[in-house]
């Protein structure tokens, strides 16, 4: 099917050759999360330098693709017909949720050294939870890099649904990493009530609490932008399904979760608790 692009290149039947876009993509809603990401980012960077944890490097890099990402959007918005904005847009996307997960994972290990007294949980030390969980993370991301790849628009229907099935593999196993790991924290915030009663707890050492209930909040909002994407690709992209060929879903689902995230992170951010040489891994 041929049409003919629009004033920005947008090609109204979402079937036709060149139709990159499944929707006219607003270029005012990617403007505004573009800026959204872009100050999240800059009080990123400032509490970083503030509280001098340079791990937070990891957080940095989620939250510079989420800004990247909705910045090409935007120019995309302006020019559809270029598919290498389109491309590197979804890309990151698709995969910028990932590091901000891996710096859930990181603070939680780090949480487990400085405030529990045997630096461990369970006989497992900090360091090693923080390493077993971003290494599945690093999995989790090249399985869905591989997908998101594929994905590209103009690809053969047969390589589409392929890149489907390799990134909802991906998104599986990063939820059910997410399952596992909120399990650990329940157990951390059990045994760390069970150290204060007993009067074990390191003295000065406050506001786990705070900082574990936020992690709790930040990996709600990225299930709920995982579940997203598994019931959208699940359904397919034919017109039948919804979710491809509506906007809306994508920055309600999407964009607002991980900006929530980071959000979160900002306002009850690790560096303030984890204070000191001793909350750093030897």
């Amino acid at each position: 099917t041929t049409a003919v692009p629009g004033k920005h290149g947008y090609v109204s039947d979402p079937m036709a050759c060149n139709a990159y876009w499944s929707y006219n993509p607003s270029f005012a809603a990617a403007v505004l999360f573009s800026v959204l990401f872009g100050l999240l980012l800059v009080t990123h960077i400032a509490q970083a330098f503030l509280y001098k944890k340079s791990y937070t490097w990891v957080l940095l890099m989620g939250i510079a693709w989420e800004f990247a990402s909705f910045s090409t959007r935007a120019a995309s918005t302006l020019a559809q017909q270029n598919l290498a904005l389109v491309i590197v847009s979804q890309l990151l996307l698709l995969l910028a949720p990932l590091w901000i997960n891996a710096f859930a994972y990181m603070t939680l290990g780090r949480l487990i050294h400085f405030f529990h007294p045997s630096h461990r949980l369970h006989r497992l030390p900090g360091a090693s939870v923080a390493k077993y969980f971003v290494w599945a993370d690093i999995a989790s991301f090249l399985i869905q890099g591989t997908g998101g790849s594929l994905l590209s628009p103009g690809n053969s229907a047969s390589t589409m649904k392929l890149g489907i099935d390799v990134y909802m593999g991906g998104v599986g196993a990063q939820e059910g990493f997410i399952l596992l790991f909120i399990g650990l924290a329940v157990a951390f915030q059990r045994e760390m009530g069970r150290v204060e009663r007993a009067g074990e707890a390191v003295v000065g050492r406050r506001g786990w609490k705070g900082c574990v209930e936020g992690l709790y909040a930040v990996l709600v909002l990225i299930s709920i932008r995982i579940i997203y994407r598994l019931v959208e690709y699940a359904r397919g992209t034919d017109p039948n399904n919804p979710l491809p060929f509506h906007e809306a879903y994508m920055y309600a689902l999407d964009a607002l979760p991980m900006l929530l995230a980071v959000l979160v992170l900002a306002v009850v951010h690790p560096g303030k608790v984890l204070v000191g040489p001793e909350s750093h891994f030897p």
